[in-house]
């Protein structure tokens, strides 16, 4: 049985051998090719000179001479081509978009603390649909103990006209309305005498 496995030993090595000295035969010695890269006059050329000149030795074939309007209608028609194109990936992102999503659902927007409440006396109302409210504000000073008082002049949006010079209303903040008035009107909360 020895002998029998010396023999497959011999047979399987004799191949390898084979193999290799076959793979040395078939390559070609690398000092054939350097020569010819070397001749090469477009490799000192830079890319873009390079891509230039390897274009311009193309020969293609010379298209038909066409109007102006058929060069006109073919841009027409390209453009329509990429407009249908856009149109419809529009749509598929507002499907997409739209359709029931599988994420955490949209929170609910509030507002987050309480509008400023003021009362005071109107002092104008000649402008339509505004007043202007006279705020007096009275506090002691938190060093001296002396009162101080204050006066703010507001625009406030009065949207039925009902508030006259003299009443006294309640006032909410709200948005911005105009460049000066971000206050509405709640209620008269006593007419003038």
């Amino acid at each position: 049985m020895s002998e029998e496995e010396t023999e497959n030993t011999e047979n399987t090595e004799a191949p390898a051998e084979e193999v290799a000295e076959a793979a040395v035969e078939e390559t070609p010695a690398p000092a054939e090719e350097a020569p010819a890269a070397e001749e090469d006059p477009l490799s000192d050329l830079p890319w873009k000179e390079r891509r230039r000149v390897l274009k311009s030795r193309e020969s293609g074939e010379a298209a038909p001479e066409r109007s102006g309007e058929e060069r006109q209608a073919d841009r027409e028609a390209a453009r329509a081509k990429k407009a249908a194109i856009r149109r419809n990936r529009r749509e598929e992102i507002k499907k997409a978009r739209s359709g029931d999503g599988v994420g955490t659902p949209r929170a609910e927007r509030t507002r987050t603390g309480k509008p400023k409440e003021r009362q005071g006396k109107v002092v104008s109302n000649k402008t339509d649909k505004t007043i202007t409210v006279q705020i007096d504000t009275a506090r002691r000073h938190p060093v001296y103990e002396k009162i101080v008082r204050q006066t703010h002049k507001i625009h406030a949006h009065d949207e039925n006209n009902e508030a006259n010079e003299g009443d006294v209303v309640r006032v909410i903040e709200t948005r911005k309305l105009s460049k000066t008035k971000h206050w509405r009107l709640v209620e008269v909360v006593e007419k003038a005498r």
